[in-house]
Parts: structure tokens; C-alpha cells; sequence
């Protein structure tokens, strides 16, 4: 599940993340969880260049290595999609949560590109996965943001404000909304339906 961005990721540390286990996670959600962070299979990924390549430049400065690049938006698009979430939208969380540095550990713990909360690993039984391993990262955050999102029927602010921790709080939603924004025209759809 590993792909190579480690040591060449740059930007400054971490964001803020949810700092403890949510109350009453359901069994769905360690049951899918558990069951797509066992699985290398991605979903096919039809049109998936057009999206890469206009991203592309929006990683340059931070990926020099074109393919290191590449491979890193198509694995963010594959893992949104799986979850069924918009790319941007993680690209956008991605931004503001490590800067898009890999190996990024927050002052509360939260660890990898997407800053998950290795509490996560305890609740699905998966101690050993590695959240610094950007697949690894990809598949429980993606998961992650997607259950919130269904949890509060489709509420974007409110979805980001618990997967940050912050819920009833607008601040951190505002800003993966204005990383988001700075994307371009047509990004503003949180589902991957149409993508």
C-alpha cells in the first residue's frame, strides 16, 4: 500500500486534529474501516488523468519529481473515491492538516498526511498499520471524513469540525474551504458523483 513521498515532502507541521475516540462509534464504521485498510484494491479510476494532471501544478513546487507527484494525486483521487468523497476536498484537508508532508506528527498526535489520530488503529484492531505511510494515511482518513459527512447528513462544516476535533467551532472547516476555493473553478462538490 506504500508509495514513495516521505523525505521529499516539504511545508511547515502539522494542523490540529481530534484528539480523542469519538463517542459511540458504530460497529459500521469499524467494520469498513477495518475492511478497506485490509484491501490494496482501489476502484477503477476512468478520467482519473484529467483530474491529476490539473492538479499537477498545484503540487510542483512542494513534489519536484513529476512522478512522485502523480503518484501521489492519483492515490489521493483512488482513496477519496473509494470513500466516496470529491479529491479536492482531501486535497484541500491534505493542505491544511500537514502542508502535504508525509511524515508530519501534531503536538496532540495526529501523525501522516491526513493527521489521523492513531487511536483509530485501537478501535479497528489494527495496531501495526503505519499512519505515516501515505496509502495507509489516505485510506483511514478518506474513510474517516466520509463517515462524519454521513453522520451529519451531508454538512460539510460540520463534517470537517468533527473530523477535526472542533465540532460547533468554524474555524477549521473555513479553512479547508479557502484551500479548497484556491483549487479552481468546479472543485465545490464534497461527493465524487460526477468525477
Amino acid at each position: 500500500m506504500a508509495i514513495a513521498v516521505g523525505a521529499q515532502l516539504a511545508g511547515p507541521g502539522p494542523a490540529h486534529a481530534a484528539a480523542r475516540v469519538p463517542d459511540g462509534i458504530p460497529a459500521t464504521l469499524i467494520d469498513t474501516l477495518e475492511a478497506v485498510t485490509g484491501s490494496d484494491t482501489l476502484p477503477a479510476t476512468r478520467h482519473a488523468s484529467g483530474w491529476v494532471e490539473r492538479m499537477q501544478g498545484r503540487l510542483a513546487s512542494r513534489f519536484p519529481d513529476a512522478r512522485m507527484r502523480r503518484d501521489l494525486l492519483a492515490r489521493i483521487r483512488a482513496e477519496a473515491r473509494l470513500a466516496g468523497l470529491a479529491p479536492d476536498i482531501v486535497l484541500a484537508v491534505i493542505q491544511v492538516e500537514s502542508a502535504f508532508t508525509a511524515d508530519a506528527v501534531s503536538s496532540a498526535g495526529a501523525e501522516g498526511l491526513m493527521q489521523v489520530m492513531p487511536f483509530w488503529k485501537r478501535v479497528i484492531g489494527r495496531a501495526d498499520d503505519d499512519l505515516l505511510d501515505p496509502g495507509t494515511n489516505l485510506r483511514y482518513g478518506c474513510t474517516i471524513l466520509a463517515y462524519y459527512l454521513r453522520l451529519e447528513n451531508g454538512d460539510l462544516t460540520r463534517a470537517l469540525a468533527r473530523y477535526n476535533g472542533s465540532l460547533g467551532e468554524t474555524w477549521y472547516p473555513e479553512r479547508v474551504m479557502h484551500a479548497w476555493i484556491e483549487q479552481g473553478p468546479g472543485t465545490l462538490s464534497a461527493s465524487s458523483e460526477g468525477r
